[in-house]
């Protein structure tokens, strides 16, 4: 990934079940649970003040990398996840088969 968020960092906040995203002093969000090897993605929460700034593209794009890193497959039920997953469909190679 390249851009202008490259270095901030992807926090798993394991206590919230969250993976945070702070820019600017405003936090965005991921809840996610996990199932087994699965990391089930529920929603996406991007700051009102960060929205329209390409935030939660690169959440999504830092949470996938970090995911992989893990050796975890997704369960997308995030609505926007799942846009994501269309306009990038190299990241559903992380997508869980059942």
């Amino acid at each position: 990934m390249s851009g202008k968020y490259d270095d901030i960092p992807l926090v798993d906040n394991k206590e919230k079940h969250n993976f945070e995203f702070v820019v600017d002093n405003h936090r965005s969000f991921i809840d996610y649970v996990i199932k087994y090897e699965h990391v089930y993605l529920i929603h996406t929460e991007v700051s009102p003040e960060l929205e329209g700034r390409g935030v939660a593209s690169a959440m999504v794009t830092k949470t996938l990398e970090y995911i992989e890193s893990e050796n975890r497959k997704i369960v997308p039920r995030c609505s926007y996840v799942l846009d994501y997953l269309e306009r990038h469909p190299e990241w559903k190679r992380l997508v869980a088969n059942y």
